[in-house]
């Protein structure tokens, strides 16, 4: 409506054949009128308009319309910019062609090397083509699909024409008709059905073939032995490149010990509910090892230092990859600056980078860079395993399940909550003797966390 007042203002004000002191008013008072009350302005500007003059002017006896060009305008969608790390990445579609999206829905996801990368519909409308297979590698700034602006997916309208289409009456079968006396009586009785030999099979005839005889023979397997392929997804194959990498270029070297979790375990119930209603979170055993391992880093710098060629780099700040499995693989968020946080932030921290990882809204900034990787396998049930080191890190600790096992306490058997870890660790820049001093004060914290608070 307000279109089409200015519309009809500005011809007005251009016109030859028209009075323009007739009509100067309305371009003064368009934007008020027109606004608050479009129906009385045009009206009122059909009774000052002679009717000689529309029928005169071919442009004024035509009726105002809108164009719906830019309703149906079809555009194409580029693919988003990736990191600086990521040149391309395989795209998978989670729309088909003719779909409905909404303005930010979900289409498709990019999987990098690192991440997974979603594809939001810029616009409101239709899916007109996929310029791409699914599958395929793109690049960043690559057009990849086009999109029906404003407009609405065939499905949709078949499913809104069929609900206004009144439901068919259900057809009855029509009553039997009654015999006529005369065939009431057959002069003999009707041969009887063959009985079945088997039951009936509901698969049609044109797709039915008899089935073969198996003869079962001891020690070989049964008739069920297909098998399929899938691609390994990008995520995958860089998880499998780096792994081998580390085994190929690292003096990997791994040391053990165990931990008695009787104190932490205590610490954690006496505390678990005051510390939950005071940060809303749950306490659990991963913060304490944490902490405990920014602690031993902090004694023994070597192992959160790094070989970079001819040189060893020294880091004067701990941030911790923490490894976190996924569907699409194994991921590795990093906490920052570990060393000054405390039980509550590494808490916070942990239950944000799991949630990012579980609704796939890990950045590529969440796992650049890391000092030293914490691998936890005791949530699977692991009781003991080697890690391998995560490139371009010196070393990595692996947490293992707690098992209840006996153990010599002050020459006693007691049955105690025990842990083992691992530590895995490059040869080339740690020795022996940091690697085992690095594991013994991680295991004294953890079993005891005033050791921590007298800085011993």
């Amino acid at each position: 409506m307000l279109t089409k007042c200015g519309r009809l203002v500005t011809y007005l004000q251009r016109n030859r054949h028209c009075n323009l002191v007739a009509f100067s008013g309305y371009s003064h008072s368009v934007r008020h009128l027109s606004v608050k009350h479009p129906q009385r302005f045009i009206a009122s500007f059909y009774q000052k308009l002679n009717s000689d003059t529309i029928y005169k002017n071919v442009s004024l006896r035509r009726p105002f319309h809108t164009s719906l060009q830019l309703c149906d305008e079809v555009k194409s969608v580029l693919a988003p910019q990736f990191a600086e790390s990521i040149s391309e990445g395989d795209i998978r579609w989670e729309k088909a062609v003719g779909d409905t999206v909404a303005e930010d829905e979900l289409v498709a996801e990019v999987e990098t090397d690192k991440t997974t990368v979603p594809i939001n519909s810029p616009h409101a409308g239709v899916i007109e083509e996929l310029l791409v297979e699914d599958g395929t590698a793109i690049k960043s700034g690559q057009a990849i699909f086009k999109i029906r602006v404003g407009a609405v997916g065939a499905a949709k309208k078949e499913s809104s024409e069929s609900s206004t289409q009144p439901e068919p009456q259900q057809s009855h079968s029509p009553s039997p008709v009654p015999p006529s006396p005369a065939s009431s009586q057959p002069s003999s009785p009707p041969p009887a059905p063959p009985k079945p030999t088997a039951p009936s099979s509901s698969t049609p005839v044109f797709s039915f073939t008899p089935p073969t005889p198996v003869t079962e023979v001891p020690g070989v397997l049964g008739p069920n032995r297909a098998e399929h392929r899938v691609k390994i997804n990008r995520m995958r194959q860089r998880i499998a490149q780096r792994l081998k990498d580390a085994q190929n270029t690292y003096a990997m070297l791994t040391t053990f010990n165990e931990i008695d979790m009787s104190n932490a375990i205590e610490l954690r119930n006496s505390y678990k509910d005051a510390f939950l209603k005071k940060h809303n979170l749950k306490l659990g055993f991963m913060s304490a090892f944490v902490k405990a391992t920014a602690y031993a880093l902090l004694d023994q710098p070597i192992v959160n230092a790094v070989i970079d060629d001819q040189d060893i780099v020294y880091r004067d700040y701990i941030d911790i990859s923490v490894a976190v499995a996924t569907p699409k693989g194994l991921v590795v968020p990093v906490l920052r600056n570990v060393e000054n946080m405390n039980y509550a932030q590494i808490e916070q921290a942990i239950a944000d980078m799991g949630e990012k990882a579980r609704t796939n809204n890990l950045a590529i900034e969440d796992m650049d860079g890391g000092t030293f990787t914490i691998s936890n396998g005791g949530v699977f049930g692991s009781l003991f395993g080697t890690p391998i080191i995560n490139p371009p890190q010196s070393a990595i600790l692996g947490m293992h399940g707690i098992v209840e096992r006996p153990v010599a306490v002050k020459g006693k058997v007691e049955i105690r909550p025990m842990m083992y870890v691992a530590l895995t660790y490059d040869h080339r820049i740690i020795d022996g003797r940091e690697a085992v001093t690095f594991l013994r004060k991680i295991k004294s914290t953890v079993e005891d966390p005033r050791l921590m608070l007298l800085d011993l």
